[in-house]
């Protein structure tokens, strides 16, 4: 079902001012009596969400996880649910373009039938209609826009400034913001039409003496916050609040040396304070949390905070398909995740009457390319964009038999090429790549370019490593990053994914206590890792010191280049202890005991 960029294009033209193509309309809609994107209305207000678009300005394909384990209280519950488990929880006919978006069921087959996801001039389109039938409504980001892709490294993020000014994006928040400069963090901001908000980012004490970006507009002295912690909008009539919390653990899980000057955390005494006053003190008819958390904080956190209507959440990538309504002492609160890449737009539409929210309806739209024509101002922003790197952008690399993905709890197969590619040039007997969720999928057969590389690895800190480490040192990261990501208490989780390893095998338990997760290690050939020994290790995205060696992209290109035809002989994944019936898990690989 997939079309041609000929057929594509002459469907284009035919679709007109219209905005849609119509046989793509037809075809993934199963009808040709509906249009999937005509939504019924309700209400008079519309919160438009997206999040972790990963500057992703052209359209992708990407597999959503057949592992998202959830421990503790957290088990079976949304979002750790997956495949079929998931279809059936929010009732998704299976086999269908919805359960393609959703799920990671016949991924491949599934993706040539309904094309690529995302892209901005597909989404600016949906935006558009959506927004031209809901004119009171506020498009927000929940951050992760300007990281992720070539083109927003070397534009310093200033490419996806320009296409959320010209998305229309009313107010965001941050987290991979922070992974660029201070000073560059603020000069985008400025740059950005809209208003970015977070009142968890403050200036810490010792540097506030002689703060070098006093003069920013969103600074205040007296409180000490770096940023605007919340703004105030009137739509059709009803004021809203929208206070930012951006991710709390950002100077721990990236580099603090960026962004010196500045403190995170969840701060949640601080933003209850937060939310009483702005009730006291503007008498909002909403309140909207705009939050880089994870779904799992952001759950506790409705929980723990009240006061807040909606708190529209991103980071761990969850495309959830309805609210979450979580009960607190005032009421309640809704906590929504919508997905990532540029894949999904959640429309949330609120019923506000006498000064509060008396009822909501929920949609997250996929964003299916083929079903939407190419706005035409933001397409051509994308082509000038693009321009000066096209050659490099472009380079084919290597194909793969194997479908090449990242999502997921523990390794996906592009992880394993880039591990495989750090041994390999490195001569080192283990390596040792971040758990990054970001990071789009290419089909068996499909090229891989330079851009699929740089999808999965351009950061601000792409430097390489190789040292000796002992059996005890690498038992040690290995349950330190299980421990951010199984942690009962959702306020010590980080909302990663699993250090992905290679010429390594292991054995976890998730549901074990801290230091305990990790077990038998051993190497590739069998041969049991000694805690006094060493092995050399490689790596790479250090977030303390700068690493001394290449940029990643470098290795995994050269190693690509090297084989051509690539073939993945080891998916480098731990056995599972505990976790037999765990709705977090599908289909997995790994022998579960």
């Amino acid at each position: 079902m997939s079309i041609t960029r000929r057929q594509f294009m002459r469907l284009m033209a035919m679709a007109g001012a219209a905005g849609m193509l119509p046989g793509m309309r037809d075809a993934l809609a199963g009808t040709a009596k509906s249009d999937p994107y005509d939504l019924p209305k309700f209400g008079n207000v519309t919160l438009l969400h997206i999040t972790d678009t990963h500057a992703q300005l052209n359209p992708i394909y990407f597999r959503e996880p057949n592992v998202n384990l959830g421990i503790g209280t957290a088990k079976g519950q949304p979002p750790h649910v997956v495949g079929r488990k998931l279809l059936n929880q929010f009732g998704i006919k299976p086999n269908s373009a919805e359960a393609h978006a959703f799920s990671f069921l016949q991924f491949e087959k599934a993706a040539q039938k309904y094309g690529k996801v995302g892209g901005f001039a597909h989404l600016k389109t949906l935006v558009d209609k959506v927004r031209a039938a809901r004119p009171a409504s506020l498009l927000l980001d929940g951050g992760d826009t300007w990281q992720g892709s070539g083109t927003a490294l070397w534009t310093r993020g200033m490419d996806m400034v320009e296409a959320c000014n010209l998305l229309g994006v009313d107010i965001m928040t941050g987290h991979w913001e922070f992974t660029y400069k201070d000073e560059e963090v603020l000069s985008n901001i400025e740059a950005f039409k809209g208003e970015f908000v977070a009142h968890n980012v403050q200036v810490r004490p010792e540097a506030s003496f002689d703060y070098r970006f006093a003069e920013f507009a969103g600074y205040d002295e007296d409180s000490g916050h770096a940023f605007k912690p919340y703004t105030l909008k009137q739509i059709g009539g009803v004021k809203v609040a929208v206070i930012g919390q951006a991710f709390p653990y950002t100077p721990i899980a990236n580099p603090s040396r960026f962004i010196p000057d500045w403190t995170f955390g969840i701060q949640d005494a601080e933003l209850q304070a937060l939310v009483d006053s702005v009730r006291e003190k503007e008498q909002p008819d909403v309140v909207v949390l705009i939050s880089h958390n994870g779904m799992d904080v952001d759950l506790k956190l409705a929980q723990v905070v009240s006061g807040i209507d909606v708190i529209l959440g991103g980071h761990t990538h969850d495309g959830m398909p309805t609210p979450s309504v979580v009960k607190n002492r005032s009421g309640q609160t809704l906590v929504t995740n919508a997905g990532s890449n540029g894949k999904f737009l959640g429309v949330m539409d609120l019923d506000v009457r006498g000064g509060k929210v008396q009822g909501y309806k929920y949609r997250l739209l996929p964003v299916f390319s083929e079903l939407l024509a190419p706005h035409q101002e933001m397409a051509a922003h994308i082509e000038k964009v693009r321009a000066p790197y096209l050659d490099r952008l472009t380079e084919q690399l290597a194909t793969c038999d194997q479908l090449l993905y990242r999502r997921g709890n523990f390794n996906g197969t592009f992880d394993q090429v880039i591990c495989d590619a750090l041994r390999a040039t490195n001569d080192a007997q283990i390596s040792l790549s971040p758990g990054f969720r970001w990071g789009t999928t290419v089909l068996p057969g499909q090229a891989i370019t330079m851009e699929h590389v740089l999808d999965q690895t351009a950061t601000t800190y792409p430097e390489t490593y190789v040292r000796e480490m002992s059996g005890t040192d690498i038992k040690a990261i290995l349950e330190d990053v299980c421990d951010n990501l199984f942690n009962t208490d959702p306020f010590l989780q980080q909302g990663g994914d699993m250090v992905r390893v290679g010429g390594l095998d292991y054995v976890c338990d998730p549901a074990a206590a801290m230091g305990e997760r990790i077990q038998e290690m051993t190497l590739d050939d069998g041969t049991k890792v000694e805690a006094s020994k060493n092995y050399k290790v490689a790596g790479w995205a250090t977030v303390g010191s700068q690493s001394p060696g290449k940029p990643i992209w470098e290795q995994v290109a050269e190693y690509l280049r090297h084989h051509k035809e690539l073939k993945i002989t080891k998916l480098n994944t731990p056995k599972l202890k505990n976790v037999k019936g765990n709705p977090g898990i599908a289909d997995y690989p790994a022998i579960l005991s």
